[in-house]
């Protein structure tokens, strides 16, 4: 399992770099999560907060979660990209968004949590259309 991820915020300004393997790659359906990347769920791994090194100015945001824990999310304050997540039940880890990263192609979900708050809206079936890039199209 590769132990060297570089990712960075949209704008540049955030960037990581991780010399750890992960401890996992969840996909989470919590309503914190549906709301913090404005879709039906995140996907993050989690690292060893000791193998990760953040760089550049981030804003942080913290919550209760479901356990009690509190949740910190880091996110850029240019761009608004999400960066990191610490929650006080896992104190010495990191979780950092798949979609920050520069080649998340090593990484695969392992787990999903809080299955039960997925929306119905949250999966694709086969009849709907796909393109591999931006379609021709405008709404009028």
């Amino acid at each position: 399992m590769k132990t060297k991820f570089t990712g960075r915020c949209l704008c540049g300004a955030v960037h990581f770099n991780v010399t750890a393997a992960p401890v996992v790659v969840a996909q989470c359906h919590c309503e914190e999560c549906r709301r913090l990347s404005g879709t039906g769920h995140s996907i993050g791994a989690m690292f060893p907060r000791a193998g990760v090194v953040i760089e550049g100015v981030f804003a942080e945001h913290s919550y209760q979660g479901a356990l009690g824990a509190t949740v910190t999310k880091g996110f850029c304050p240019s761009c608004g990209s999400p960066i990191f997540g610490r929650n006080t039940r896992a104190p010495d880890h990191v979780t950092l968004p798949l979609g920050a990263f520069d080649d998340a192609a090593e990484l695969a979900v392992q787990v999903v949590i809080f299955e039960r708050d997925r929306p119905h809206w949250d999966q694709l079936g086969p009849e709907v259309a796909r393109f591999d890039t931006q379609p021709d199209w405008t709404p009028d």
